[in-house]
């Protein structure tokens, strides 16, 4: 009885798994009706993040942008002080809602409010709308993720069905495992073929457009947004900036000041 229920599980992983890369398949290749063509367009900081990291690459470039300019004070104890409480655009304005009345408040929460914002979410639809992001559903890199991991799992139940006393003496048990198996390693064979890479937010065309880095920069500030927008605050050579939003510790001094 034991194995049976191990290969029903199996099968239970290898089939959920596999449906979800396929239908997530299906939605990144889709493209949206009346889609612009994106080749040859030039990316905005917010789009570029967007494509990069998803919305909350966009509420970090937002943070930093605002301080580099000395309108917002981040602090590498993770909390964030509004210095000029007008925002140039929508998503600046997000940010300074978020930290609330008062005027200052922790990162994390802000950075969390921002990123589900609308106006986030109007990047995000604007990018669908042009064919250069996935629209909701279509994670493949997720869906790939899920698949490999019911791989693991399918092998580990098959592994362990395999070690149930008497069940070394059923002939076809390798093969009822080996079947889920196949048809994991199958769909990841078939999604590195026709999905490669893998995108979490950029659909084929964003990820073209993104790796030609058709994003304006000026001077040192622009250069390192673009490096926020492109590749995280982890990227930034900052190690206070790095602190105030990864909520590492380790740093003595706050954002802005020289020791």
């Amino acid at each position: 009885m034991v194995p049976f229920l191990l290969l029903l599980v199996a099968w239970g992983a290898a089939g959920l798994s596999c449906a979800r890369l396929c239908l997530a398949g299906a939605r990144a290749a889709r493209r949206p009706a009346g889609a612009a063509d994106g080749r040859g367009r030039q990316l905005t900081l917010y789009e570029a993040a967007f494509l990069a990291g998803g919305p909350g690459r966009v509420a970090d470039l937002a943070l930093v942008s605002m301080h580099l300019r000395r309108r917002l004070l981040l602090a590498h104890t993770g909390w964030a002080t509004v210095v000029d409480p007008e925002g140039r655009d929508d998503v600046e304005r997000t940010v300074i809602r978020a930290i609330g009345p008062e005027g200052q408040s922790p990162i994390a929460p802000v950075r969390a409010s921002a990123a589900a914002a609308d106006a986030v979410r109007a990047v995000a639809d604007r990018l669908v709308a042009a064919g250069l992001a996935l629209p909701r559903g279509a994670d493949v890199a997720s869906a790939v993720r899920a698949v490999r991991g019911a791989a693991l799992l399918v092998a580990a139940l098959g592994a362990a069905a395999l070690l149930v006393p008497g069940a070394g003496d059923a002939a076809p048990m390798p093969v009822w495992f080996a079947v889920p198996l196949a048809l994991t390693l199958g769909c990841l064979a078939i999604a590195r073929v026709e999905a490669h890479p893998y995108g979490a937010w950029a659909s084929p065309d964003g990820q073209r457009l993104l790796a030609a880095c058709a994003v304006p920069g000026d001077g040192a500030t622009g250069d390192t947004l673009v490096t926020v927008a492109v590749r995280g605050v982890e990227a930034v050579d900052d190690p206070a900036l790095r602190a105030a939003l990864t909520g590492r510790p380790g740093v003595r001094r706050r954002l802005g000041t020289r020791e």
